[in-house]
């Protein structure tokens, strides 16, 4: 499902239990210097981050200050984020002119402690070549190193490098529990493009070799994908940023099941099984 760009007025643009994707949670949080949000999400483990600006949070008692280094837009620089456990009240406060705060957040029933990303703790990696239109690069901000700190939640930051290209290739699902061959995570993603004029399509095949749906995503456009398999692309001369939400169902790390017809592409795109097996 695609979410078009909307002003949410700081109301969740994916709401616990929705209809689609009941194990993630998403919100777009908008401030100004000097003003503050709090939330407190039950049933759900939540991830604070900065899609520009700084911001000050406190977090069942503790004060992570100064998060958050992007001043112009989400490719100014790495991200930061702060983990809010399940049924935890959060504050936080604009500490510069302006912030847009991602929450992202998947359904888990424990609560666990709280704690800080910087810059120089993220989990990066870089694959797929020019050659073959699909070179990106991914910043884990919660990633697998959390493994015995958080629950169900994976968020990430993928960026394409250069103008143009695919990424989610090759095409892939993960919306069944039946390990060892795959996982269900329902994903949603927001994405974001240089210029922000630039533009891209979402596609989404709920079964191999058969016809799907495609979305024209722009800049701010909210992607929810509960089943089959889905590549996007960005049109020739755009960068292309998503921030990417993750929760499982009955784990945290990620099992992929790749498309029988192009399960093959494996072989061509560099890099592509280290990316694969950081999830596990």
């Amino acid at each position: 499902m695609h979410i078009p760009p909307h002003d949410n007025h700081n109301k969740p643009i994916v709401d616990v239990n929705d209809a689609l994707v009941p194990l993630n949670y998403f919100n777009i949080v908008k401030l100004t210097e000097g003003q503050s949000f709090d939330y407190r999400v039950p049933g759900y483990e939540t991830c604070i981050v900065p899609a520009t600006g700084t911001i000050n949070v406190h977090v069942d008692g503790e004060v992570f200050t100064d998060i958050g280094v992007r001043t112009i837009d989400v490719f100014d620089g790495d991200p930061e984020g702060v983990y809010v456990p399940t049924d935890t009240h959060a504050h936080f406060t604009c500490r510069t002119a302006e912030a847009e705060v991602f929450i992202a957040g998947a359904k888990f029933a424990e609560t666990l402690k709280p704690f800080e990303v910087r810059t120089k703790d993220l989990d990066k990696v870089q694959f797929g070549s020019d050659k073959t239109k699909t070179h990106r690069r991914i910043s884990h901000i919660l990633g697998p190193q959390y493994h015995d700190r958080v629950g169900r939640l994976l968020v990430s930051e993928l960026f394409t490098v250069g103008a143009g290209g695919w990424s989610g290739f090759p095409s892939h699902k993960h919306d069944t529990d039946r390990l060892p061959d795959e996982t269900r995570h329902d994903e949603t993603y927001n994405f974001r493009f240089k210029p922000n004029y630039g533009a891209g399509v979402q596609i989404l095949q709920r079964e191999d070799n058969k016809p799907g749906d495609a979305y024209h995503i722009m800049d701010g456009s909210t992607i929810c994908l509960d089943k089959g398999y889905h590549p996007c692309a960005a049109l020739p001369g755009y960068e292309m940023y998503y921030f990417t939400i993750l929760g499982g169902l009955s784990q945290r790390s990620l099992k992929q099941y790749f498309q029988p017809t192009h399960a093959e592409q494996l072989h061509t795109i560099p890099g592509i099984m280290d990316m694969v097996a950081k999830f596990k």
